[in-house]
């Protein structure tokens, strides 16, 4: 497996997407599209121990 790494404007364009798509989604539902997205990146991911280690990483400093 080989890490690809986003560059800073990579990860901007990213979080554009990603706050354009939970303002679509609607504050009822916007909960609900972060589960299916989170779900379609682990399956993308292909690796459930490498999904767990970055929802711990995601936990940290909330």
């Amino acid at each position: 497996m080989t890490d690809k790494a986003l560059t800073i404007g990579g990860l901007e364009t990213v979080y554009d997407a990603l706050a354009t798509a939970i303002d679509q989604a609607g504050a009822d539902k916007a909960e609900l599209f972060l589960v299916k997205l989170a779900l379609l990146q682990a399956q993308a991911l292909g690796d459930a121990t490498r999904f767990q280690q970055q929802v711990d990483t995601a936990l940290q400093d909330l």
